[in-house]
């Protein structure tokens, strides 16, 4: 004897429906970013399925649009709290909602918000996440980005900044407009270009990196990438006339390799070959390993 119950499936079906009806004219309003009308589809779907796996998540993305906060930060600490607060619970409710992709787009006003709140905050090296910069990263505003950078005074020696520069500048223009703030984010914080690499996900730099770490005879840490910079020359000669524009720094090894190598490639096109001596025993002597890369071109 079949155990099925038309009546109870139909029944279900109904509820079902009406369960994604409701919610669906939640994320509708929510999508319009209309308050009042994703407010009352919330009670609607509250009062008929107090259940619904989505509720809390739908609960929180009103709220946020009922009450986006208007006022300035007072110190980077509310900032710090708010930031959390979009990391920990607001990004992934709304991954859950919209999807990766469609979040993403929707988040952006928020992080606007939250950048225009955060302007009037300094950049402190102790509070180095909590900057309007930052924000305007999250909300894809390059040109923003660039600007808030450009406040912060000597910004190009200061790891953070420096990699926000960066990845605003990338973001604008790409790989061709950032081979100098590479070379200076390498030589000053390798684990930072390293984590901002991999945010880049940017396929010419990805390749470069994969030959780079098969090839590269270092200590197998984030330190080697101090060395990517001179490395890149021997792989990419074309690339001297960026790299060759980063700033000078402290002029640690990594970076006197990286100098001595765009002096060789410009001195094999003049054919000087004692100074081309010179300059190869020199790469030598800083680093075996990017000698024999460099000579195995030659």
């Amino acid at each position: 004897m079949s155990d099925r119950n038309p009546a109870r499936e139909q029944l279900d079906l109904f509820e079902h429906s009406r369960d994604t009806i409701l919610r669906n004219a939640v994320i509708t309003a929510l999508e319009r970013r209309d308050a009042p009308a994703a407010r009352v589809a919330m009670l609607s779907l509250v009062a008929e399925f107090p259940r619904d796996e989505a509720l809390s998540s739908l609960e929180l993305l009103v709220r946020i649009i009922e009450q986006p906060g208007l006022e300035g930060f007072a110190d980077h600490d509310a900032l710090r709290a708010v930031r959390r607060l979009m990391s920990e619970s607001i990004e992934p409710a709304a991954r859950r909602i919209f999807g990766t992709k469609d979040a993403s787009s929707w988040l952006v006003p928020l992080w606007r918000n939250l950048a225009g709140r955060s302007a009037r905050l300094a950049f402190r090296a102790e509070h180095s996440d909590d900057h309007a910069a930052v924000l305007w990263l999250a909300a894809g505003d390059w040109p923003a980005a660039i600007a808030s950078v450009n406040g912060i005074e000597s910004w190009r020696r200061i790891p953070a900044p420096l990699s926000w520069m960066l990845e605003a500048r990338h973001g604008q223009n790409g790989m061709a407009s950032v081979w100098p703030l590479i070379a200076e984010l390498a030589w000053l914080a390798p684990e930072r270009f390293e984590r901002l690499a991999s945010k880049l996900a940017d396929p010419v730099l990805d390749r470069l990196l994969e030959k780079f770490y098969a090839a590269y005879e270092g200590e197998g840490t984030a330190a080697d990438l101090a060395w990517f910079p001179t490395w890149t020359l021997t792989e990419e000669p074309a690339l001297a006339p960026l790299l060759g524009e980063a700033q000078r720094g402290l002029c640690g090894d990594a970076e006197q390799g990286m100098r001595t190598v765009v002096e060789l490639l410009g001195l094999e096109r003049q054919g000087r070959q004692r100074d081309i001596v010179e300059r190869r025993k020199r790469l030598r002597d800083l680093n075996p390993s990017i000698f024999a890369a460099f000579m195995a071109k030659r």
